[in-house]
C-alpha cells in the first residue's frame, strides 16, 4: 500500500481527538510553552481552552519566533480570479453551481489586462483562482493563462480544482510554483453536507491533493481549513497533522498555512462553530510555535484592526486589495464575489501601515528566471 496522509488520517477519530484537546489543562499548557521544540500533543494544548488565559504569553513568543526566522518582513501577493465557473454545490460559497449568478471566464485580453494593472502596483507574486469547473477552466486553459503572464512575475501560485499528479507535472514545467488547497474541514460526514455535489464531494480525493503535489515536486503546498463548518481546535489538529506528515514525507517542499474564516457570501451559510477573534490569535500562535519555519498568511477576509495586529505576531505573508470576482481589478467590477472582502483598502495603504509599523512588504521572495 503506498504511504500517503489518508493512511494515518484514518488512524483518527475526530470525537476523540477534539476530547484530548479539551482535555489539556493548564501544566500542559505551562509545559508547552517551557519547550523549544514542540510536538503535535504540544500543540493540542495550546489550541485548548486551557490556553487562553496564557495568549498573551503566547503572543510573545510567536512574534519572537516569526522575527528570528522570517525577520521583520512580509510578503505580499494577490489573487487573481480568472472564473466564476463552478461545477460544485458547496454551501457556502458564492461560485457554487446552485446559485443563479452570471458566469464569466476571462480572454486572454481579459487576463493581460488584469495582471498588467496588478504588476502596476508593485505585485511580484500572484495567485490565479478560478472555480472548479474541469472542462471550462482545466489544465490547458490555466497552462494558457500562466504563459500569458510568467514574463510579469516571479512566481505564480494557483487555487483551483484538486489535478491528478501528472497534470500538476505539466503545470510545473510551465512555470507553476505554488497551489493552495483548503480541505475546509476534515470533519468526513460534515464535509459530505457541505459538498454534496460536484468533484469536490470526493473527501478522499481532496484529501490526497497535497500527496499528489508533493509527488510531482512542488515547490510549496498550501494548507487550511474553512473555520465555522466544524469545530475549528479539531480543524486546527488535523491540519497540523496534515503539515507534519508532509514536511516529514515530501522533505523538498515549503508550506504555508492559511486562516479563512467563513465569510459573508451569496447564499449565506452561518458558521456552525463560532470562531473569535482571540480563538483566531490563539490558533495563530499555536502554529507558529508548533514550526518556526511554516509561512503562515492572512488574507483579506479579516478586518483592517485584527489584519493591523496580526502581522507582529506569526503572519508572514499578506494580501491586499483583493478582488474575488474574475476581472474584478479593471474588467468587470459588477460581477458577484465569492465572498466578502473585510479589510477593502488599497495596495499603498497596507504598504504603508505595514512600513509605519517596522515592517517591511516584500514583493518578490523567489524566482524561477534560472531555470
Amino acid at each position: 500500500m503506498n504511504n500517503t496522509f489518508q493512511n494515518l488520517f484514518d488512524t483518527y477519530n475526530w470525537e476523540e481527538t477534539l476530547a484530548s484537546i479539551h482535555s489539556k489543562t493548564a501544566q500542559d499548557v505551562e509545559y508547552a510553552l517551557s519547550k523549544t521544540k514542540r510536538d503535535l500533543e504540544d500543540f493540542k494544548a495550546l489550541i485548548s481552552p486551557s490556553a487562553a488565559p496564557y495568549l498573551e504569553q503566547m503572543a510573545v513568543l510567536s512574534k519572537m519566533s516569526t522575527q528570528k526566522r522570517f525577520g521583520n518582513t512580509i510578503q505580499m501577493y494577490v489573487p487573481m480570479y480568472l472564473s466564476n465557473e463552478c461545477q460544485n454545490i458547496c454551501t457556502y460559497c458564492g461560485f457554487s453551481m446552485t446559485n443563479k449568478i452570471p458566469r464569466r471566464t476571462l480572454t486572454d485580453a481579459e487576463i493581460l489586462k488584469e495582471a498588467t494593472f496588478l504588476k502596476t502596483k508593485g505585485y511580484d507574486h500572484i495567485l490565479l483562482v478560478t472555480g472548479e469547473a474541469n472542462k471550462t477552466v482545466g489544465v490547458p486553459y490555466i497552462k494558457h493563462a500562466m504563459e500569458l503572464i510568467k514574463d510579469q512575475f516571479s512566481n505564480i501560485s494557483m487555487e483551483v480544482q484538486p489535478m491528478d499528479q501528472h497534470e500538476y507535472e505539466e503545470l510545473i514545467e510551465a512555470s507553476l510554483y505554488a497551489v493552495l488547497v483548503y480541505q475546509e474541514t476534515y470533519h468526513r460526514d460534515e464535509y459530505k453536507k457541505h459538498h454534496p455535489k460536484g468533484k469536490k464531494s470526493n473527501f478522499d480525493y481532496r484529501l490526497g491533493t497535497p500527496d499528489r503535489l508533493g509527488k510531482a515536486g512542488i515547490h510549496k503546498i498550501g494548507l487550511g481549513a474553512l473555520f465555522g463548518l466544524e469545530d475549528w481546535r479539531a480543524d486546527s489538529f488535523f491540519t497540523a497533522l496534515h503539515l507534519k506528515y508532509l514536511q516529514k514525507t515530501y522533505w523538498k517542499t515549503k508550506y504555508s498555512i492559511s486562516f479563512p474564516r467563513l465569510r459573508p457570501h451569496s447564499g449565506g451559510l452561518e458558521p456552525k462553530v463560532e470562531m473569535t477573534d482571540k480563538d483566531l490569535v490563539q490558533t495563530i500562535c499555536a502554529f507558529r510555535l508548533l514550526d518556526e519555519d511554516v509561512e503562515l498568511s492572512m488574507s483579506t477576509r479579516e478586518s483592517e484592526t485584527f489584519r493591523n495586529h496580526i502581522v507582529h505576531l506569526g503572519i508572514t505573508s499578506l494580501s491586499a486589495e483583493s478582488k474575488t470576482n474574475p476581472g474584478g481589478y479593471t474588467v468587470d467590477k459588477q460581477t458577484l464575489e465569492q465572498f466578502e472582502i473585510s479589510d477593502e483598502r488599497s495596495t499603498e495603504a497596507i504598504a504603508n501601515m505595514l512600513t509605519n509599523s517596522g515592517l517591511e512588504p516584500v514583493w518578490k521572495d523567489w524566482s524561477n528566471n534560472w531555470r
